[in-house]
């Protein structure tokens, strides 16, 4: 173990910071997704970014400390972009996410401060072989898949699925009922999963746990990192699957594959909308109307007007406590079970 690291939470899957490694600088034509690699933090950034931990606690830093992370992608529509495919030969990086995914900073938002900045040092390396998240990846056998799914889906990142995912879940639970939570696109972040974990959820499991740092890669190794985590949840056999599908499914990552591939096994559908004109784009680009859209489009009297004008779903502020009851019943209609009074 080597206390000067900083091992981000897309870490949490290996036994790097229980068992070391080697550091071992390697040419660019020999890096990959999922790599894990050691970067010396050249910026700190604002205080506003932070690292998250392997137990999803969130850190500081310093510049001169030494972070754990991975090679990946993102391409955030609020936030920023960028990929390790892009890095230069100065090997300067930025933290993409405070879940430790590194790469070349494309694009950034004006509202949004500096970036951790990082310079790659190595990968990590065990038997003079850099070692990557596939490594770590448990074993899983394969399941039909024939969980009820409850789908969160949203017009954008930021849009309030988790936060949807996490009160849902709660009222399921407070009802016996067994739920296993899910992320299954998007850039990777423990606080999702954590947060419906928290909420009482038997089980979490994300594409984390199938070896991507983020769903930005080839269809075919999507399907097969979704197979695992399909699997995973059969093998618990849950009365519902409360999944969620990252950013919006209009984005770069796997977003639309993902709902295809569960499109059968949906019971219930929360859109998290921004606005209610996103609202409808996803209705119409997907053929899926949601039992119910929420987010920050429902905040006020006139966004909700306008959702349920457009779209022809009921809009609910599912944040507001004096909502539980409506959402209650619109619940046990469309499950036909039973929640606690």
């Amino acid at each position: 173990m080597n206390p000067k690291h900083i091992y981000a939470s897309l870490t949490r899957i290996s036994d790097l910071e229980e068992k070391g490694f080697k550091v071992k600088a390697l040419p660019k034509s020999q890096w990959k997704t999922g790599d894990y690699v050691v970067c010396k933090i050249t910026n700190a950034g604002s205080n506003v970014f932070k690292i998250e931990l392997r137990s999803g606690r969130m850190r500081g830093v310093i510049a001169g400390e030494y972070l754990v992370g991975v090679l990946g992608e993102r391409f955030a529509t609020l936030e920023a972009t960028g990929s390790w495919k892009k890095v230069e030969d100065d090997m300067i990086m930025t933290v993409l996410t405070g879940a430790g995914l590194v790469g070349k900073l494309t694009s950034i938002s004006s509202f949004i401060p500096n970036m951790i900045e990082v310079k790659y040092v190595g990968h990590t390396a065990r038997d003079n072989k850099k070692v990557t998240m596939d490594e770590f990846v448990k074993p899983i056998k394969y399941a039909q898949f024939k969980t009820p799914v409850l789908l969160f889906v949203g017009t954008s990142m930021s849009a309030g699925k988790t936060t949807s995912a996490r009160i849902i879940t709660n009222l399921l639970k407070q009802a016996n009922y067994k739920v296993v939570g899910a992320k299954i696109s998007g850039a990777g972040r423990f606080k999702d999963i954590l947060a419906v974990k928290d909420v009482g959820a038997d089980a979490v499991v994300d594409f984390v746990d199938a070896g991507l740092p983020s769903t930005i890669c080839s269809r075919k190794v999507f399907l097969s990192k979704l197979q695992y985590i399909k699997n995973f949840i059969s093998s618990l056999d849950p009365d519902f699957a409360v999944i969620e599908v990252g950013a919006s499914p209009l984005e770069p990552y796997n977003g639309d594959l993902a709902i295809e591939s569960i499109r059968k096994h949906i019971k219930f559908v929360v859109l998290s909308a921004s606005d209610p004109y996103g609202a409808f784009g996803i209705i119409r680009a997907f053929h899926i109307k949601p039992d119910i859209v929420t987010g920050v489009a429902t905040n006020t009297i006139a966004g909700r007007n306008l959702v349920e004008n457009l779209c022809d779903v009921k809009a609910l502020n599912t944040i507001d406590p004096k909502n539980i009851i409506e959402l209650k019943r619109i619940l046990e209609k469309k499950l036909e079970i039973k929640l606690k009074k």
